[in-house]
């Protein structure tokens, strides 16, 4: 607490991020990221950029990227939105098309930066419950709101909504904004990008820390209508003109050119992800369907904090949450072949 503080702040409850642990030798099961590298060509990118030309600020609208994203989709790069991290992407999301009478609408079990960017910028909010397996109801979506927004997969539980339920939901809420947030689309799920042509109220948020392994990046963006583009610009050019370095920019841009690496390595998670689900299943645990590059399970006997400060003890971690509705779940990334091993040997000693 300090008298230097603006009032606003008293009243913030942070998002808390998965351990980023010091420990070299712990196997790290507990923050989604990519178990295999960027894109050769990415990393070839970046380090053709490490010049003099450093000294100089970056391209301002990311042009470059923004061309290989709208290339990779077939769609206008007018469409594009590009940010420090789909979270930063997402900030702007909140502060330039949330803001309204009616209050935003998201699932009561999603992504846990959603209320707190309510709180950051004093926007009214209704957590509309999942169903008892644990998926949006799209009926649920249909009263009055200042906007909608979920993931597509949903985090954490991985469950993924089709594509002709999305579009009823904005077909329902013609002059809301709805964001599909697709963290996790590129392991499973199929994205509504197709959508935005048709409805000019979507807007679609992907990131490249995931599926392109490229966490420490930082890159995010948003492909949608010009018109609410256009709102993200605003806030952006008021906030921050140069949310992108040129390494980022570069990266990005390579990793969305080489298609193959990015369906090879997206493959390999899935393969793993179904092997360690069945596995998982054969020690009792109860899994939900996913389409993420994680898994959401309890186990029918053991209690899931237990669970972890176990599996911590042989040097493995997963992310428990403590919400009630999910108290007994635990959430597991899909790691290498070895690592997804090492966390059924621990279990098995369990």
């Amino acid at each position: 607490m300090s008298k230097f503080w603006s009032q606003f702040v008293y009243d913030l409850v942070p998002y808390v991020p998965g351990e980023q642990p010091k420990l070299t030798k712990l196997i790290k099961l507990n923050t989604n990221e990519n178990p295999y590298g960027p894109s050769p060509k990415a990393l070839a990118a970046m380090h053709a950029e490490l010049s003099d030309n450093l000294r100089l600020y970056p391209d301002p609208n990311g042009d470059l990227l923004k061309q290989a994203v709208a290339k990779h989709y077939g769609i206008d790069a007018s469409k594009i939105f590009l940010g420090n991290g789909s979270d930063e992407v997402l900030a702007h999301i909140f502060h330039s098309l949330f803001q309204h009478d009616l209050p935003l609408l998201f699932p009561d079990i999603s992504y846990s930066f959603y209320p707190v960017y309510c709180g950051l910028y004093g926007i009214k909010f209704t957590l509309v419950p999942l169903d008892t397996q644990f998926q949006i109801r799209v009926a649920d979506y249909t009263t009055p709101n200042g906007g909608i927004i979920f993931p597509n997969p949903n985090s954490p539980t991985g469950c993924v909504l089709a594509l002709d339920a999305v579009e009823q939901i904005l077909k329902a809420s013609p002059d809301s904004v709805v964001v599909v947030d697709e963290a996790y689309i590129d392991f499973g799920g199929k994205t509504a990008i197709s959508l935005a042509d048709c409805y000019p109220n979507l807007l679609v948020t992907q990131t490249l820390s995931k599926s392109r392994s490229l966490a420490g990046l930082r890159v995010g963006l948003a492909i949608g209508h010009p018109d609410l583009i256009r709102a993200l610009e605003l806030v952006k050019n008021s906030f921050n003109s140069y949310p992108l370095d040129s390494l980022a920019i570069a990266g990005a841009a390579a990793s969305f050119k080489d298609r193959e690496y990015f369906e090879k390595t997206c493959q390999l998670v899935i393969k793993s992800r179904n092997k360690m689900v069945t596995q998982l299943e054969g020690k009792g645990f109860e899994v939900l369907p996913t389409a993420a590059n994680f898994i959401f399970a309890r186990h029918l006997k053991y209690d899931a904090a237990w669970l972890v400060t176990k599996l911590r003890e042989r040097e493995v971690i997963v992310r428990h949450f403590k919400q009630e509705r999910i108290a007994q779940f635990l959430r597991i990334s899909i790691g290498t072949p070895e690592q997804n091993q090492a966390l059924i040997d621990a279990l098995e000693e369990l």
